[in-house]
């Protein structure tokens, strides 16, 4: 048996296991229940914990690798007749 047939061989082994596990427990009541209360634990435990910690990387990466150039930066201004978005103050009131 070569190892790559030996990898498939255990893939569908375990494959099998799992659906055997997921019928028994979505059969039993008490099981399901049991499943149901570990799923909330951890998604309120370490699978938040994990998220913010991911999002906390992707936004520290984005500051350091986004750098403006200021010598090309923009703003964008409303032209004339245009009036100006929420938050921003006209030509006129900026004196």
């Amino acid at each position: 048996m070569t190892e790559e047939r030996a990898r498939q061989a255990a893939n569908v082994l375990m494959a099998a296991a799992a659906l055997g596990a997921a019928v028994l427990v979505l059969r039993s009541p008490k099981l399901r229940r049991m499943a149901w209360h570990l799923a909330r634990q951890y998604a309120t435990g370490p699978l938040a914990v994990w998220s913010a910690a991911t999002v906390r990387d992707a936004w520290d990466k984005s500051a350091t690798s986004a750098r403006v150039d200021s010598s090309r930066a923009t703003v964008d201004r409303p032209t004339r007749g245009e009036r100006p978005r929420a938050g921003e103050r006209s030509a006129a009131a900026a004196g």
